[in-house]
Order: C-alpha cells, then sequence, then structure tokens
C-alpha cells in the first residue's frame, strides 16, 4: 500500500512525466547530434580528399605524371584510365584495385562515397579529369583520380551511436533524478501541512500549519489555510460564548419559575394558586422570547442567503415602516426612488427594530431620513433621548448586551435586536452603526445602493420569509 501510494503521488507522476518528456527531447537531440556529427567529420574529410587530388591535378605535364603528395590525412591516391588500370598510385595504394569502380560523369565531375570490405571502411573521392586536361595529358582519354581516406574511429561501427546513446541515457537519469530532488522539496511544505493538520482537532484550533517563506501557490494555500483555521477558532469561540451567554441568560427565568413552583409545592396553604400560575406563565413567556431571538440570531448567522430582489427603501420606510409604539411620534424626510438589493422582509424588520427602540428611549420624537450618499442608500434613525456613551457604541451589537437604562424600559427585553440587525446588514452587504448626534442616539444603516442596470439584478423574485425581530 505505501509503495502504491508512493508511485500515485504527484511526485512520481511529475517525475515521470519528465523523464518521458526527457527521453523525447534527449533521443531527438541524439539522433540530430549523430547526423551534425557525420556530416561534419565527412564534409572535412570530403574537402581534404578534394583539396588533395586537384593538387596532384595541377602538378601533372603532358607525358609526365609526377607521383601523388600523400599524407597521413590523405594517404590513398590513384589515377586510373578508362579501362580501369591504375597509373599512377600513392605509396599507401600502390598494388592496389581501383579504389572506387565508379567514374564521375561529364556532368557531375565529383563523386563522394563509402567503400566499405572485410568490416573495414575508406572515404573515397573520385575526381574526373576535364575533357580539356584529358586531350592535352592523354589525347583525351578520360582518366579518374580517386583520393582516399579510412573512415574515423568515431564514425566506424556504431562507436559514435553508442556513445551518444550512452550519453542521452545518462541526461535522461540526471534529469529523472533533479526532477525528483526538485518536487520533493518543492512539496515537503505539504506534508508538513498534512502532518500538522492531523494534529488540530475542534477542541484545539490554536494550531497552525506551518508557512515556507516562498510567495508560491503552497505558500498561499498554507496562508489561506491559517486564515481558514483562524476564523474557524473565532467561530468556535464565538460559538462557545453565546452558548455561555445562552446558559447565563436562561438560569435566571428557570431559577426563579423553580423557586415559585417549589414554593407552590411546599406551602400549598399559604400560597396563592392564580398569583403563582400567573407569575409561572410570566417566566414561561421570558424564556420563550429568549428562545425564539436565539434561534433568529443563529438562523441569521447561518442560513443560505434569500434569494435577492429590487427593495424600495423609501416606499418600505413611507409605507410599511411600523410607527405604533408608544406616543412617540416619528417624523420621516426621505428621499424618492432609493433602491438596494436584498430582502424586503429583513430590511423591514431591521427598520422597524430601530425605530421601536428609538421611540423606547425617546424624550419627544423620533427622526428617520433615508438618502443616497456615494453609492449607498444611509438610513438614520435618532431619537432625543439620552444617547449611548461613546464606550458602549459597540458593545451594544454583542448577543445579550443591555444597558442599565434599556432594562429599566424593558424588562422582556433580550438584548439580541441588535446583534441580529447588524447581522442582516451584513448580510446586504451593508453596515450598521452608532454615529455621534447633538442629542440622543443615531442609528445609521448603510447599504449599497442598486443601479438602473445592476447586472445582480434576478430574472424574478419570490420575495423572502419575514424576520420577526425583537427589539433588545
Amino acid at each position: 500500500m505505501g509503495l502504491h501510494r508512493r508511485l500515485c503521488s504527484i511526485r512520481a507522476r511529475f517525475t515521470t512525466a519528465a523523464a518521458l518528456f526527457a527521453l523525447l527531447v534527449f533521443s531527438a537531440i541524439g539522433v540530430a547530434l549523430d547526423i551534425a556529427v557525420r556530416k561534419t567529420i565527412e564534409s572535412r574529410m570530403w574537402t581534404l580528399m578534394t583539396r588533395a587530388a586537384s593538387e596532384w591535378i595541377a602538378r601533372m605535364k603532358p607525358g609526365h605524371v609526377p607521383a601523388p603528395r600523400s599524407t597521413a590525412n590523405v594517404p590513398l591516391l590513384q589515377l586510373v584510365d578508362s579501362h580501369g588500370r591504375v597509373e599512377a598510385a600513392s605509396r599507401a595504394a600502390l598494388g592496389r584495385p581501383p579504389l572506387s569502380k565508379a567514374r564521375p560523369t561529364y556532368s557531375h565531375h565529383a563523386l563522394h562515397l563509402e567503400r566499405c570490405s572485410h568490416g573495414h571502411c575508406i572515404l573515397v573521392t573520385a575526381i574526373r579529369i576535364s575533357p580539356q586536361e584529358a586531350s592535352l595529358l592523354w589525347r583525351g582519354d578520360p582518366h579518374v583520380v580517386y583520393a582516399g581516406m579510412p573512415e574515423p574511429f568515431t564514425l566506424a561501427g556504431t562507436r559514435l551511436g553508442l556513445l551518444i546513446l550512452i550519453m542521452v541515457v545518462l541526461a535522461i537519469i540526471v534529469t529523472t533524478w533533479i526532477t525528483w530532488v526538485v518536487v520533493g522539496k518543492t512539496f515537503r511544505p505539504v506534508a508538513d501541512i498534512r502532518a500538522r493538520v492531523s494534529d488540530i482537532t475542534v477542541s484545539d484550533l490554536r494550531l497552525r500549519v506551518p508557512e515556507p517563506p516562498q510567495d508560491d501557490e503552497i505558500g498561499q494555500l498554507a496562508r489561506t489555510f491559517n486564515h481558514t483555521l483562524a476564523r474557524l477558532e473565532a467561530a468556535v469561540e464565538h460559538q462557545r460564548h453565546f452558548a455561555s451567554l445562552v446558559s447565563h441568560e436562561l438560569r435566571t427565568p428557570l431559577a426563579a419559575l423553580q423557586v415559585e413552583l417549589d414554593e407552590a409545592l411546599l406551602y400549598p396553604d399559604e400560597v396563592d394558586p392564580r398569583a403563582t400560575i400567573a407569575r409561572s406563565l410570566s417566566m414561561t413567556e421570558r424564556l420563550r422570547t429568549v428562545i425564539d431571538d436565539m434561534l433568529m440570531f443563529a438562523r441569521v448567522r447561518t442560513a443560505a442567503a434569500p434569494p435577492p430582489e429590487p427593495v424600495n427603501v423609501s416606499a418600505l420606510i413611507s409605507d410599511k415602516l411600523i410607527t405604533t409604539c408608544r406616543d412617540v411620534p416619528v417624523f420621516t424626510r426621505v428621499e424618492d426612488d432609493l433602491k438596494v438589493l436584498g430582502s424586503g422582509s429583513q430590511l423591514c424588520a431591521v427598520l422597524n427594530n430601530l425605530v421601536v427602540n428609538a421611540q423606547r428611549h425617546a424624550d419627544t420624537r423620533v427622526e428617520v431620513s433615508a438618502t443616497r450618499v456615494d453609492g449607498h442608500v444611509v438610513v438614520s434613525v435618532t431619537d432625543d433621548g439620552d444617547g449611548i456613551a461613546p464606550c458602549d457604541r459597540e458593545r451594544i451589537f454583542k448577543p445579550f448586551v443591555r444597558l442599565d437604562d434599556g432594562r429599566q424600559k424593558d424588562p422582556n427585553g433580550t438584548g439580541l435586536g441588535l446583534a441580529i440587525s447588524r447581522e442582516v446588514a451584513a448580510a446586504h452587504r451593508g453596515t450598521l452603526h452608532v454615529e455621534d448626534s447633538p442629542r440622543g442616539a443615531r442609528f445609521v444603516l448603510r447599504l449599497p445602493a442598486l443601479e438602473t442596470k445592476d447586472p445582480r439584478l434576478p430574472a424574478s423574485g419570490d420575495g423572502t420569509e419575514l424576520l420577526d425581530l425583537d427589539s433588545p
């Protein structure tokens, strides 16, 4: 299994591919090199033999053929008449038959040949003496000069091919080894990441995978993995903190309910049953409210985004905004045709929550304004109450956080309304913050404005389910 896994690894596949590629490339190079070496050596030999034969022909006189000047490079020289008789030859060629029976024609006065016998080969150049020279020297009898050289050791037999084959095999082996080493070194961080990931458990997400110093794909993968682990750790810590807060919020009404029931059970003659039942129902209602808000908060954080649709915020504020809480009037100042992309029911619930919350804390009035600023629809809800201290402006958006003033004015609140509202704003790619105001609190909701021809517009929309957001 281990060998099979190793052979199927990316490293093995890369190395195999590199070896096959090297085989094709170096084989082609080897063939080309063999041809080039042979042509180069043979061309040099043809040149030497042609020069030696031409120099001998140039020294010939009528009635006199001088002895050829053979050299170590061109040891074989022969002058052959039209009947195939050797009339003159160099010392190395004396007593030999003509080096070749091939005779050049008038149109091709020179031939380059290879002649092999008994495992030995020689290269031969045959030059036909021109008719003018033949008429002067031999009364027109055509003669041929042959120049020969033994085949070099390099070209003899299969030596050159074998040498090139060895070089090709060595090149393929070296390429394969280098690829194996380089790919192994490249993917070593992946093995380190895999080993570290196997040690990570849901109970301990503090571990991080090692990040290689290179800014390549593997380094980017490691950093992305660490960022994901950081987000996962933050999410798990948030869930743990949320569970702790939930336990704390549920403990108080449950304890009070248990006290009421224990007292009714222990002192049945001293307890008014109707009053006990009424208080118990009030506590169970409190429990139901807390549980409903917790479920809604979890749903907003984890549920898939609903199908988006164009939402006219101007009409939402003017026609659908609920402003019946208490007797505090709401004054609106809204620009026309302010549209965003999202869920109308969710945004309506957020606005309702902000307005009802503002009415609860206002002294005389609440102002709602909506305008378009820098490509965003900006909705502000302002009351003229006591306001919110700067140190508490972010804290109030955390789950179950309630200020003392809020507890007094709404004892039954859960502290989840603003947290849910901010989650809805974030789901719409917007923000919800508390900003400075001359008096009271000013909540500002910013959402990306919808352009007239926005490519995100759906072909059709069915709307989404209304989120019933309770105020904090």
